[in-house]
């Protein structure tokens, strides 16, 4: 398995873990609150739904489109996913945003489902508990399935994409069926770290090459591109944090 293949493995599997790690958050306190039948319902047709997007577009992309132009395209969607999630992990490894808290959001969703009142006993399935539960897979899901397009396709490799992001939804899903609750010792702001690391590096070595650049290494250069960016992040986060201790310093003067 060539360099590439492997980054992209562990990108596209690092950024559904983390996805699922939210979504698995919502379902559980969906099933806590409202019960697991409905739940795990409005679970399985959500995947159902995504799976038929990646069937549906993913051969699409592939065969129709030229190489040059969706390496462009892709790569600045891959740039702008990239920078975002760098931006949040940057804010809150440096203290000027709250880490995300999963403890916090299941307890907002089971004080929301519980506000909702029961279900009518004549009723067979639960709408609030599958409409949320859907929801929450779904919304999540198609983060996923937008990175596995796009990763996938740009590398000719769609099916590792796949088998990678099935993979993260087997592990943390098995995961949170021993934890039973949620995955709060999760790292996830290192998680959301690297994949941002990886989707920029992705997203900056497929615009070069669709704009005709040829890198030095060729795929070599994904590595490269991962640590130098890297290294910029930590320099980020290391500068805003002396930033915000001299304003602490400051204010107490």
């Amino acid at each position: 398995m060539s360099s590439a293949s492997i980054v992209l493995a562990v990108a596209v599997f690092l950024a559904s873990a983390v996805e699922m790690v939210e979504a698995l958050t919502i379902v559980a306190a969906v099933g806590v609150t409202r019960g697991w039948r409905s739940a795990l319902e409005g679970v399985g047709v959500a995947i159902v739904v995504l799976a038929v997007l990646v069937a549906a577009l993913g051969p699409a992309l592939v065969h129709f489109v030229p190489l040059g132009a969706l390496r462009i395209v892709i790569g600045a969607v891959l740039l702008v996913f990239g920078l975002q999630w760098l931006r949040k992990a940057v804010l809150r490894a440096s203290g000027y945003k709250a880490k995300h808290d999963e403890d916090a959001i299941f307890a907002k969703q089971v004080s929301l489902l519980s506000a909702e009142g029961p279900e009518p006993q004549r009723r067979a399935r639960d709408t609030t508990a599958f409409t949320v539960a859907f929801k929450g897979v779904f919304l999540e899901g198609l983060e996923v399935v937008i990175i596995v397009l796009t990763l996938g396709s740009t590398a000719h490799n769609l099916g590792l994409a796949a088998v990678a992001a099935g993979a993260a939804v087997v592990v943390v899903g098995g995961i949170g069926a021993v934890v039973a609750r949620q995955l709060a010792g999760v790292p996830e702001n290192a998680l959301k770290t690297a994949v941002g690391l990886m989707l920029v590096s992705f997203g900056t070595f497929w615009s070069g090459e669709g704009l005709g650049i040829h890198w030095p290494g060729s795929d070599l250069t994904i590595p490269v591109l991962v640590g130098l960016y890297g290294l910029a992040t930590w320099l980020l986060v290391a500068g805003l944090r002396r930033s915000r201790t001299r304003t602490a310093e400051a204010s107490l003067a």
